[in-house]
């Protein structure tokens, strides 16, 4: 995408005033929003990612990408989310411990021009996140576009550690997205593009004080993977991935990033004050064959694959004054709370398969299908669950709303980078790998929470699934859609049931009466009950031990009273 032919002279010029030849674009550095309150609008623009070259784009707040969030532990937030994108899609908190009506999944639609309005509690600790469209069959399409930030959580532990944390002067967001760029200057739709972009800055390249700095890496691309390193090969010190800080500084060299995935990483320039040689690499001729962007790998013959290549450009300046630049780091960040495996209640079993023309990758045998509850969790409870990749190539799993820590990897330990919290994890071909996770504070029986490959275009075409959790010391609420208060006593016990489910109700005169009984997606499952009766009380009873744990509803028609229905709860 290089078009411009230059004189001698203004190839002379040029050298003299500009960025190393490598680099050419001052990075951008997203704005932010904080508080309590957060207005974001997605709407159409465009942007020229190179000089004399529109794009058309999507965006929030602006013309691509979005605005960084800072947000604290403990404050109650208002988002107000409007779509003006003219199709209908959803905006997913990517890595919150949140309630399953405003995590933003594929359910919690927001129609072209409306706003959605969730508003909840930060419990998450100190970390970078963010945030992207999750609308199913189209999610990969609305990223692609530019639909995509950052969020960076702030806690009272992580603000008493000695850290570089002045955004954009010591502490800079990364969000690594490759781009295909079609003849016209617009966005190609692939899985792969052949060009970088960082923060939406085409050959980007960001000054940097001669000290410790924090860079929060953030990878936003639709499937490329990422091995992370330093053109020296020098070491950095990763504190936290994905969610949160790790218990120590974990030194290393190399990081492999895959879709989705965050690492925050601390970088020493103190001897490098003037050096414009460094760069942020991806080291992509050391990826392994089944990992997105490896030569001979998912991708075909892109330029990229299989390449080492700069992400980001240093040009070193001075130290900063003010705040004073960091010249330790500490030996413990944070203590982790992970749970042992005496403590899980079940191991649940998830298998990768498919691949092919006509042939989907799919989790357990089956597409996604916005109907169908495919698991049951408790609150409370912890489990293991257990990751099979029958595939040829490496896919990103992402579990919704809790962490989890990673067990092993086909018995073997992970990598010592991997060990913090974590909400992605790279399943590699044939491998199984194990984490445990606990649901905390959360349950619905009506709005699942997702899991998926975060490779995209699989999530768009099936690779995904979807979950609740129900709470197992309390009945369930009756449907809201009906009165709370019904002329007739109409009665569903015990409530949970782990057998039988009975009903209760009386008949106050003769005539027809009808008792069904349908799941959360409308679908009748039993007729229990539809001949004519006589005034009386009623006892019913159903038992399918074939129907899964989950929520159900009684719909029930007796003579002289408009339809009644009552919500319960099954549990095995």
């Amino acid at each position: 995408m290089r078009r411009f032919i230059l004189t001698a002279v203004a190839c002379l010029l040029l050298l003299a005033f500009s960025p190393p030849a490598h680099a050419q674009n001052a990075l951008h550095i997203p704005p932010t929003l904080e508080g309590t309150t957060f207005d974001l609008t997605m709407a159409p623009s465009t942007k020229e990612f190179e000089a004399g070259q529109t794009t058309n784009t999507f965006g929030f707040n602006g013309d691509y990408l979005g605005p960084t969030l800072l947000m604290n532990k403990g404050d109650v937030v208002q988002m107000n989310v409007t779509n003006n994108i003219d199709e209908v899609t959803t905006v997913h908190w990517h890595g919150f411990h949140i309630d399953a009506a405003s995590d933003g999944g594929p359910h919690s639609t927001i129609a072209v021009g409306s706003t959605w309005t969730p508003s909840f509690t930060i419990l998450n600790e100190a970390g970078t996140n963010w945030y992207h469209p999750h609308p199913h069959g189209s999610t990969a399409e609305h990223v692609n576009m530019g639909l995509a930030g950052m969020i960076i959580v702030r806690d009272d532990e992580e603000a008493a550690l000695t850290l570089p944390r002045t955004y954009g002067v010591d502490d800079f967001p990364v969000i690594v997205q490759d781009r295909a760029f079609a003849p016209d200057g617009n966005f190609r739709f692939t899985p792969f593009g052949d060009e970088i972009l960082i923060n939406g800055t085409l050959d980007a390249f960001v000054e940097v004080p001669a000290q410790r700095v924090r860079l929060r890496v953030l990878n936003a691309s639709l499937e490329r993977a990422y091995m992370v390193g330093i053109s020296d090969d020098r070491s950095f010190h990763l504190i936290a991935n994905d969610v949160g800080l790790v218990d120590a500084p974990i030194e290393v060299n190399r990081v492999l990033m895959a879709s989705g995935e965050r690492l925050e990483m601390l970088v020493d320039f103190g001897s490098d004050q003037g050096s414009t040689s460094l760069s942020l690499m991806s080291y992509g001729s050391e990826l392994p064959s089944d990992v997105p962007g490896a030569a001979g790998g998912p991708g075909g013959n892109n330029p990229l694959n299989g390449t080492d290549f700069t992400l980001l450009a240093f040009t070193v300046v001075a130290p900063t004054t003010d705040p004073v630049p960091v010249t330790t780091i500490p030996p413990a960040l944070t203590t982790n709370e992970v749970w042992s495996e005496a403590q899980a209640a079940r191991t649940r079993p998830f298998v990768f398969s498919g691949g092919g023309p006509g042939n989907p990758f799919v989790i357990n045998g089956v597409e996604m299908d916005l109907n169908v509850i495919n698991e049951t969790a408790y609150l409370g409870d912890v489990e293991i669950w257990e990751l099979e990749n029958t595939t040829n190539i490496a896919h990103p799993f992402h579990k919704h709303d809790v962490e989890f820590f990673i067990l092993d990897r086909n018995g073997n330990p992970p990598e010592a980078y991997e060990t913090g919290p974590k909400d992605v994890v790279l399943v590699r071909a044939n491998e199984t790998v194990r984490f445990i996770t606990a649901f905390k504070d959360f349950a619905d029986p009506v709005v699942p929470y997702m899991y998926h490959c975060h490779i995209l275009p699989h999530e768009d075409d099936g690779m995904m699934g979807q979950y609740v959790v129900l709470d197992p010391s309390v009945g369930v609420e009756e449907d809201p859609t009906q009165p709370t208060e019904s002329p007739i006593a109409v009665y569903t016990y015990p409530n949970p049931a782990r057998g039988a489910a009975h009903i209760a109700f009386p008949v106050t005169e003769a005539g027809p009466v009808r008792a069904e009984i349908y799941d959360v997606q409308g679908r009748r499952l039993d007729v229990l009950l539809d001949e004519y009766r006589a005034p009386g009380r009623y006892d019913l009873s159903w038992d399918r031990p074939d129907v899964a744990s989950g929520v159900y509803l009684l719909r029930l028609q007796v003579p002289g009273y408009p339809p009644i229905s009552r919500r319960f709860m099954i549990m095995r």
